[in-house]
């Protein structure tokens, strides 16, 4: 018997390196490692020992005869991986981290930021050095993304967060939370305390479709949608029209797929989650029966990984709907289907929409619709949204890739809401610089790189605001683990400066600055209360979706929690 990656993977690859016989692929060191959908097992090799099982952060691996129908196809799709790749072993491969030698002293450093590009850094630094790691974030609640972007649906993909509870435990790394950097306090003053900062800020922003009508009222990002829904203090408030039976997505990543599920779940599936209250509620009172998503290039190219695609096969009372038209391909996507050495993972995509296209209907079910080749070209209405037009596309070979280009051929489509899910963008930092075309921070393995064009003296930078917008949770781990390597061999190499004030300066100037900062037992205070209303209630958690409630219970009275 074998063990089976499924769906949740997260790319944390923890398992790689767990595995005694070496036989989950990609590795971190691969190429394939840095466009993969998820990692695999090759079940001829596994031997059953159950040590990736106990590795993997997101619970995402089962024994082959343990796969519940929603997971069973995940054991072919293992397979597959290693028809394309055939396994070799790398044992030896891999070179052993530098660790700063003793007599260097401690090592400290500031990261701001708290989302798995942070806490993956966090942990490096931790596990290498004698350090001391001060973490900053403008929320009073750590984990970024995993907390407010990860789906309510998902709770094996917020497991994730464990691991860092378990890692931050020691007085090593301190938690500053509800402190905002260039508010609270200054990058120079942070560096004046720490041999150096390391940026782990994400892409806060979102790309917008640059047409005629998207900011009427009833047009919103999805990066709103999700932060709303999962309790994010800044958008708790929002409104969103539900009351129309369509709403459309302009975009087809995984974003769009997450809120396509939120739109169509039957809420008292979601009242078992920890979706926000005010979302569960909204929600319960929603019209929405069709969620029509747009992709502006074919089932091929869709920018959906092929596990989440497949998961929506086993949404209860909701059709996916494919129009075989659109699964019609030119030579290129037919030779692209029929090369053996295209990935399975695109094949599957192609195979599922395929699937959907020929599936039973049941009219009383509510609908996800995917359009392909769609660009929208405006959003009309009187005062607010009320259709979108588009217009369809046709796939051209351009300088090596393929390219959509707008046909003559328009629709519209009626619907109140519209959500765009083109892609996060990451914003300017305050004092560093920055590729307003790319949304990144400038830099080099993660070291900050000056308009001189020379590395700036210990800044740092990592996950999203180093690299762009794309991958998932885990592939920050190799992410961050780049940037570490570079920092510590600065240290080494005598190129940090040491800090003028100590650990308590610092906490001397934040707590005069912002008296009533998250620390550990702050966050300790209300992951406790938020897990014990959740637990009342038959909950994951019931999330505080206010900084008022947020720092109330970080001030209120707590036993330990379990970390």
């Amino acid at each position: 018997m074998a063990y089976v990656i499924t769906q949740r993977c997260c790319n944390d690859a923890s398992c790689v390196s767990e595995c005694p016989v070496d036989c989950i692929r990609p590795r971190p060191d691969q190429p394939e490692f840095a466009t993969t959908e998820m990692l695999y097992i090759d079940p001829d090799t596994c031997i059953d020992c159950g040590a990736c099982v106990d590795a993997c952060p997101v619970e995402a691996i089962f024994p082959e005869d343990e796969l519940t129908a929603s997971l069973a196809r995940f054991r072919d799709i293992n397979a597959a991986y290693f028809q394309r790749h055939p396994l070799e072993s790398n044992f030896g491969s891999n070179v052993a981290p530098t660790r700063p030698p003793k007599e260097l002293g401690t090592l400290r450093v500031a990261i701001v930021g708290s989302g798995p590009a942070a806490c993956y850094a966090a942990d490096e630094l931790l596990r290498r050095c004698d350090v001391e790691v001060e973490m900053f974030d403008r929320l009073p609640a750590p984990w970024g993304l995993v907390r407010a972007g990860v789906a309510p649906d998902h709770p094996g993909t917020k497991t994730v967060s464990r691991l860092f509870e378990s890692a931050f435990c020691r007085d090593a790394l301190r938690y500053y939370l509800d402190v905002e950097v260039g508010t609270h306090i200054a990058h120079e003053e942070l560096l004046a305390h720490h041999h150096a900062v390391l940026y782990a800020v994400g892409a806060s922003s979102d790309r917008r479709m640059g047409v005629p009508g998207e900011d009427l009222p009833g047009s919103h990002s999805a990066t709103e949608f999700v932060a709303w829904y999962n309790g994010h203090p800044d958008y708790a408030e929002r409104v969103f029209d539900l009351s129309g039976e369509r709403a459309v997505i302009v975009g087809n990543g995984n974003v769009a797929l997450d809120v396509a599920r939120v739109l169509t779940a039957d809420p008292d599936e979601l009242a078992k989650t920890d979706i926000a209250d005010h979302a569960l509620d909204v929600l319960r009172h929603s019209n929405i029966r069709e969620v029509v998503v747009l992709g502006r290039r074919g089932p091929l190219q869709a920018a959906y990984t092929s596990p989440e695609f497949l998961a929506l096969a086993h949404l209860d009372g909701v059709d996916v709907i494919v129009d075989e038209a659109d699964l019609q391909l030119d030579r290129t996507g037919r030779a692209l289907l029929d090369d053996p050495e295209v990935e399975p993972s695109l094949k599957l995509k192609y195979i599922l929409a395929e699937e959907y296209a020929r599936g039973r209907r049941d009219p009383g079910n509510k609908r996800i619709v995917f359009r392909y080749l769609a660009s929208p070209t405006a959003v009309h209405g009187s005062g607010k949204a009320e259709s979108v037009e588009f217009v369809h596309n046709e796939l051209l070979e351009q300088d090596g890739q393929l390219v959509a280009r707008a046909t003559d051929h328009t629709e519209t489509l009626e619907t109140g809401l519209v959500l765009r899910s083109i892609g996060y963008k990451g914003a300017a930092v305050a004092d560093l610089p920055f590729d307003e075309h790319r949304g990144v921070v400038p830099n080099e393995h993660g070291r900050v790189i000056g308009t001189d064009g020379t590395p700036v003296r210990g800044v740092y930078v990592s996950g999203w605001i180093k690299r762009g917008p794309r991958g998932v949770i885990g592939s920050n781990r190799s992410d961050s683990e780049e940037t570490v390597e570079q920092l510590i061999a600065d240290f080494i190499d005598g190129k940090l400066t040491s800090p003028a004030c100590d650990r308590a300066a610092l906490e001397t100037l934040i707590s005069r600055r912002r008296p009533d900062f998250v620390d550990r037992d702050g966050w300790k205070a209300i992951d406790q209360a938020e897990r014990a209303a959740g637990e009342a209630g038959g909950r994951p958690r019931i999330k505080f979706t206010t900084r008022e409630a947020l720092l109330a219970a970080a001030a209120a009275p707590s036993a330990d929690s379990e970390f």
